[in-house]
């Protein structure tokens, strides 16, 4: 078992380094960042009486970003739940100097990565899972829970990558994809990125719910795109598109609407500037038996950064699935 040190977040956080082993840009390791509920009052007797006692949530982040939301870890210890979020290999906490930002040829191989994850939890008999996943990494833990479905009891997925823009789109491209990741998997991806999300995330923070961003880790502008990982990435999508049969319960939050970033304007600060939404909802019906889409009016790609009444309204709802689930 790893040590676990204090984390940039500051009081209440943990962080621990897992060692991964290496690859041709040297070593990798991924990290884990934890936060553990109040002890129960001496007063109470018994079992611990908060409805998410028993209950252990890993958070994976998304394309270009690293986990820094400490609310969203508060609104799970103060349920009673232990709170872990994993940097995945090259990002964030992660990164290591040499190595090329985020890069990965196939989502499965992020397996090691949780794996590790759930091993530094320490004594987890007898305790519930919930995976909640931001983006791609809602994809790569959608991924996860289908190929180890006894060790899910939840799933949690914000704004999750499930589909290519347009999904007629992806079927077009994925076979150029391919090609070109084969022979040059290091390519780099035409995007055009104005930084109009992160624009968007400033214009609607406020001070009742203040976050801190490392720049390094999260850029303003989104990093390179490189074919081989988005090859992965595509090959991701058709694999959702199949239909995964995940048999936990899975709660989808997404924003209303979307916007498209290609100039400026307040409609930004109120849609999904990253994801086509309603193709997503789409897609999200496919993950499983039990899906349940709750769309956000006003909510950006990351509902819990969105605008005050947005992102109230994103925890109002996930707090209402979680109590029913966890009432189950």
């Amino acid at each position: 078992m790893g040590e676990w040190i204090p984390d940039v977040l500051g009081d209440g956080f943990m962080q621990q380094t897992l060692p991964l082993g290496e690859d041709s840009e040297g070593e990798i390791v991924a990290t884990v960042v934890r936060a553990l509920p109040e002890p129960a009052p001496w007063w109470r007797f018994g079992a611990d009486a908060r409805p998410l006692a028993g209950v252990d949530v890993l958070y994976v982040h998304g394309w270009s970003d690293y986990f820094f939301q400490k609310r969203l870890a508060r609104f799970w210890t103060s349920r009673g739940a232990r709170f872990f979020a994993l940097d995945l290999r090259k990002y964030g906490r992660s990164l290591r100097a040499g190595q090329t930002p985020g890069y990965i040829t196939d989502l499965a191989e992020y397996d090691d990565d949780i794996a590790a994850a759930l091993d530094a939890r320490g004594d987890a008999v007898g305790r519930r899972l919930v995976l909640l996943g931001h983006s791609t990494g809602g994809l790569i833990l959608s991924l996860w829970a289908a190929r180890h479905p006894r060790q899910v009891d939840a799933l949690v997925l914000n704004s999750p990558w499930l589909e290519f823009q347009l999904g007629v789109a992806r079927a077009a491209i994925a076979p150029m994809v391919e090609l070109r990741a084969r022979w040059s998997p290091m390519d780099a991806v035409p995007q055009v990125d104005l930084g109009f999300y992160t624009r968007a995330q400033h214009e609607v923070a406020d001070d009742s719910d203040p976050v801190e961003v490392n720049l390094e880790w999260r850029p303003e502008q989104s990093m390179a795109v490189h074919v081989a990982w988005l090859h992965a990435v595509l090959a991701g999508h058709a694999t959702v598109s199949r239909g995964l049969a995940i048999p936990a319960p899975t709660c989808v939050l997404l924003s209303a609407r979307s916007a498209v970033p290609t100039r400026w304007s307040e409609e930004l600060t109120r849609a999904d500037s990253v994801l086509v939404v309603d193709d997503i909802a789409r897609a999200a019906l496919k993950l499983g038996h039990s899906v349940t889409v709750e769309r956000i009016d006003g909510a950006l790609h990351d509902v819990f950064l969105s605008a005050h009444d947005a992102r109230e309204e994103a925890y109002a709802r996930l707090g209402r699935w979680v109590t029913g689930w966890a009432a189950s």
